[in-house]
This record gives C-alpha cells, structure tokens and sequence, in this order.
C-alpha cells in the first residue's frame, strides 16, 4: 500500500498533546463521575467461573450465557457516560486458563457533560497463561462537543490469547465530532507489543483529510494475539479501490500478533470489513 493511502497513515495521527507515559492525569470535574468495575474470571479445572462482578458507576456488570469452557459478561450503561469530566475504568482479568468474553449491551456514547475538560475511559484487560479474552464492545460514538481520552492497556502472558475490537464512529448523524484520543498499549510476556495513538476531531489538525480518514467516519481496529498463529509477513490490503472504506491487516513484530485497521462511511461497514480481516487471520 502507499503511504499516501488513507489505511498507511491512520496509525501514525499521533496525539502531541496527550501527557507522556507515567504523567499524573488531571484530577477531573468535581461534578464528574469516578468508577472502576472490575471482572475476574477463573478456571476451576472445569470450566472458567467469575469470581468477581464488581459493578459501579455507569457499567453494570451481568452475567450472560457459558459456552463450554468459556464465560461471558455484558456490560450494561446505567447512566449517561462518559461526560466530561468523569473518570471510568475497567479492569478485566483472565487468569491462567480462563477463557473470558466481554461485551456490551449497546453503543457508548461520549457527551460534552458540564465541563469542557477531558473524561477518561481506561480499560485494563489481563490474561494469564493458557488464558483466552475477548474484548468485543459495540462501537463507541463521539458526539459534537465531547471531549475524551480512551485507554488501553493489555497484559498478556506469553502463551495467552487475545481478541481486541475496537470501533469509533466521529460524530452522530449529521453533525461534527468531538474530540476523540484513544490509545492502545499491550505488553506480552513483559515487552511490549504495541503502542499506538490516535486522534481525531478538533483541535487535530489533518485527522480528516486523504491522508488519514479520507473524509470517512468510522474508524475501528481489531488486534488478534495467538501462540498458533501461522503469521506471514506480507500485509493484506480489504476494500481496496472501494468507496466504502478498506481495512489493513499487518503482522507486528513483536509477537505472533496480527492487526486490522479499518476506516467505513459507518459502523456497518466497519463491522464487515473488521470480520473480513478476522476471518483471514484465523485462516493464516
């Protein structure tokens, strides 16, 4: 692919501004909502249970369905969040053989609230050895006037497993982003994997043109981590040519690791191109 193709650039829109690693957050909104759910999944020499559902906050944590070994937590929005200002975590556990998804019951839709100041989403996802976790939400939306910085940070044993999906729609119908941060920092076995930001919206400059989205309004990424990948090193180009977004899928160098990009005029689209690269990476 070319750099100048919208796909080769959407990884490097760094944010200039977001506080270097290690830097103390900003305190937040007095108004603003503080919470930390938090999900343990263990396994039993059966089958994985859930030790812990901690609810709080906005994330009201439920049990769903056990298939086979693996279990599954919804998480359902008990109020309107993030707005600015609020500071939400999650942190998500799948200790040594647990197998562990976690979804969400609909779209997170990040609102401007009582202050312009940043909220924060932060979701920490560990997996232990021989672990298995999925992290498949729906897609998160930024609203005209938001303001949010979204973190990932991923902790993976050396033969655990991995699905991260992430998918970001700028903007409601018809109308402006806010402004949207988010990165991705995953460490397996101690090194790291990946390190990646991202930003869009005002104040960035240049997020929306053909370097990057190419006026498009979906963004979405998806990482699949796996001990048995059978990984190559040519990157696969989806959508090429079409109006209807591309996604790239590249192997990392880190590990046996593949990761999809996307970009789609919607969410649908997203989600089709998103599966298209995960069915090629399964097959590899």
């Amino acid at each position: 692919m070319s750099p100048s193709s919208p796909l080769a650039s959407t990884r490097a829109t760094s944010d200039l501004n977001s506080p270097p690693p290690g830097a103390q957050e900003p305190a937040g909104h007095p108004d603003g909502v503080r919470a930390t759910a938090r999900i343990r999944a263990a396994h039993n020499g059966r089958v994985t249970t859930l030790p812990q559902l901690r609810s709080d906050g906005p994330f009201h944590l439920r049990r769903m369905r056990t298939d086979g070994n693996a279990a599954t937590v919804g998480i359902i929005g008990a109020m309107s969040a993030p707005l600015g200002g609020d500071r939400l975590t999650l942190d998500i556990t799948a200790e040594d053989r647990a197998e562990l998804e976690v979804t969400t019951a609909a779209a997170t839709l990040a609102l401007r609230g009582p202050t312009t100041q940043a909220a924060t989403y932060d979701v920490r996802l560990t997996a232990g050895e021989h672990a298995h976790l999925r992290w498949l939400p729906q897609p998160l939306i930024s609203a005209a006037g938001s303001n949010l910085r979204q973190t990932y940070t991923v902790e993976l044993a050396a033969t655990a497993r991995l699905a991260l999906r992430e998918e970001q729609l700028l903007g409601r119908a018809d109308e402006e982003p806010g402004h949207l941060v988010s990165r991705i920092l995953v460490h397996r076995a101690g090194r790291p994997l990946l390190d990646q930001h991202t930003a869009y919206g005002a104040p960035e400059r240049g997020w929306d043109g053909p370097a990057v989205l190419n006026r498009h309004r979906a963004v979405g990424q998806l990482l699949i981590v796996d001990p048995r990948l059978n990984v190559r090193r040519d990157p696969l180009l989806l959508g090429e040519g079409s109006k209807d977004g591309c996604a790239l899928l590249a192997p990392l160098a880190g590990g046996p690791a593949l990761l999809a990009t996307a970009i789609a005029p919607n969410t649908s689209t997203l989600r089709e191109l998103l599966d298209e690269a995960r069915a090629h990476a399964l097959t590899r």
